[in-house]
């Protein structure tokens, strides 16, 4: 395996998760399914080994720069832990072929949502939505191994919060629901160290830069530009790997 393309990709999706308060665990998910081979359930602990330093560092860095909304964290988070939870005991009972249609779907699902959001479509929102997106956000990140970052961010757009804020809080609410997961995943045992550790190496970086470039970048612009790219992509992974 090379290491050196394990950091670099480690490193891209690391300054994705950062920058746009979540969804990194998808790429991880699809890539080490499509491109480094991993069955599904591997492939789901793998992405959350690999997320959950960056996220720490990322949502630290967030803290110091006091613009975390803590208090509409824990809102979030009071939904999307119970769901990972049950998630993840559900998750070692779903057959394999069954879980790649599952991820498939997800990240397809995801794809298409990001290409067809809006970023004012919170203004209409009502907000007992926010209840649907956390635990939506937790069986993803229970079941799947995904991060979760789309409905939290759409969860915490719905509550008001503007996105460079909500980029920022989802970080928190990502480390409490990837951590609940990693309880479960590992005690499974099916991280492939030999792929995690080249992208949490690269993905660590990546956290430590992502607070600076989203200081200094206008988030309308970046995140106009950067959407349609990430759609493509989510929603051609979920192709691929339900069709594995």
């Amino acid at each position: 395996m090379n290491i050196l393309l394990l950091i670099v990709v480690g490193f891209i999706i690391g300054t994705i998760v950062i920058t746009l308060g979540g969804g990194g665990a998808a790429f991880y998910l699809g890539i080490l399914t499509t491109v480094f081979g991993l069955g599904p359930a591997s492939a789901a602990a793998t992405s959350l080994v690999t997320s959950f330093p960056s996220l720490l560092i990322g949502s630290y860095s967030y803290f110091r720069q006091h613009k975390i909304k803590v208090e509409v964290a824990w809102q979030m988070i009071i939904f999307a832990v119970p769901a990972v939870i049950v998630g993840s005991l559900l998750s070692p009972h779903i057959p394999v072929k069954i879980y790649s249609y599952i991820i498939g779907a997800v990240l397809a699902i995801l794809g298409i949502q990001t290409l067809f959001s809006k970023q004012n479509d919170h203004k209409k929102s009502n907000k007992w939505l926010v209840p649907f997106y956390g635990i939506l956000s937790g069986l993803m990140v229970g079941i799947g191994g995904l991060s979760g970052g789309g409905p939290v961010v759409a969860g915490l757009l719905v509550m008001g919060v503007d996105m460079v804020t909500a980029a920022a809080t989802s970080s928190l609410v990502l480390v409490v629901m990837t951590a609940t997961g990693l309880v479960f995943h590992l005690s499974a045992g099916n991280v492939d160290w030999s792929v995690g550790l080249g992208l949490m190496f690269g993905a660590i970086i990546g956290s430590f830069l992502a607070p600076v470039l989203l200081g200094k970048l206008d988030p309308q612009k970046f995140t106009k530009y950067v959407k349609p790219v990430v759609g493509v992509l989510l929603t051609v992974m979920g192709i691929m790997t339900a069709l594995k």
